[in-house]
């Protein structure tokens, strides 16, 4: 299972529909404890976090996920405006494993969705 962390309805509906085309299962969160609550349920293969959604605080679900033995392996996807240089550096320092600009992630969603 995939996780996928955020509220952009535009990005939950092309991880929907890569998703479905490629038969894969993801599983949405819109917050922080809720992403935290689906971990616990289901390890993920992969999380993804878009890094622009302040309401979630991207960074501190990366930080509680590397705290917990059992999710500090998990492979993180972040993807950020490619105007936000800080916030990409932030992202990389705090332990995503991949962090690219959102049209990236876009043209890459198949791609990230088949190898969790």
């Amino acid at each position: 299972m995939i996780l996928a962390v955020l509220d952009d309805l535009m990005f939950t509906s092309k991880i929907k529909t890569t998703a479905n085309q490629l038969g894969v299962a993801v599983a949405f969160a819109r917050s922080a404890d809720g992403a935290l609550a689906e971990m616990k349920k289901s390890t993920p293969s992969l999380v993804i976090l878009d890094l622009n959604n302040g309401r979630i605080n991207p960074l501190g679900i990366v930080a509680d996920m590397k705290q917990d033995p059992s999710l500090a392996s998990v492979r993180t996807v972040g993807y950020a405006s490619h105007v936000q240089v800080d916030v990409i550096n932030a992202a990389r320092a705090a332990g995503v494993d991949d962090v690219m600009a959102r049209s990236a992630f876009t043209q890459n969603l198949a791609a990230i969705l088949s190898n969790p």
